[in-house]
């Protein structure tokens, strides 16, 4: 009689419960409003309660305040990603493709991840990384594309516009975020039309790169 060999069964993992996925997803949503509002040091009960969970649920998804620190960068970063190449799919004129990933970029709070990326903050995370490689990715290709139609100055890179819509987007010292809020798109709006070509002046410096960024 020929022993036989059992082919071993190989068990998928247990997909999330739908319910754990949208306790997450609030928990990140949360925080997103949370750092914006307080900064990245508000405490994570009361990120807890906003998110209407309990601080058990907070720390089971995420371990420590940098876990969920870093999630909230992502998930940003991966919504930008996401405008980004939904303007460069539905729209024909390339400059009104990179208006409209800017303008969805500063609704996103993209200012907000400056002060979120501390010196203790793990910059090299692979998610990190990987968030960072589609945004830059996508939005070379939006500002590319204007560049090559005529429509883009040829002395403006990646870093100006990502540096500009922080810094539009970013509430003044002392001033409450809903009250500067109206002024964000009216102000980008001016900024972006004075990245459009023909230049009509001459720009201080040099055009400020992905690698200016990250030093």
């Amino acid at each position: 009689m020929t022993a036989t060999t059992e082919t071993p069964v190989t068990r998928k993992a247990p997909r999330p419960r739908a319910d754990a996925l949208r306790n997450r997803e609030r928990i990140v949503a949360a925080a997103r409003e949370m750092f914006t509002e307080f900064g990245p040091e508000v405490p994570l009960d009361e990120i807890a309660r906003r998110a209407g969970v309990g601080n058990a649920t907070v720390y089971r998804n995420f371990p420590d305040r940098d876990a969920l620190v870093r999630e909230v960068v992502c998930s940003v970063m991966d919504r930008t990603v996401q405008a980004a190449g939904q303007a460069l799919n539905e729209t024909g004129d390339a400059f009104e493709a990179l208006e409209r990933f800017a303008h969805t970029a500063a609704d996103e709070r993209i200012s907000a991840l400056c002060p979120m990326i501390s010196s203790t903050f793990d910059q090299s995370h692979p998610d990190l990384e990987e968030a960072r490689r589609r945004a830059e990715s996508l939005v070379a290709q939006l500002m590319d594309r204007a560049r090559e139609a005529g429509q883009l100055r040829d002395d403006v890179e990646y870093g100006d516009l990502m540096v500009g819509v922080a810094q539009l987007s970013r509430p003044p010292a002392g001033t409450a975020c809903m009250s500067a809020d109206r002024f964000v798109h009216r102000h980008l709006q001016l900024f972006l039309d004075g990245m459009r070509a023909p230049a009509p002046s001459v720009l201080r410096g040099s055009a400020v790169t992905v690698e200016d960024l990250r030093r």
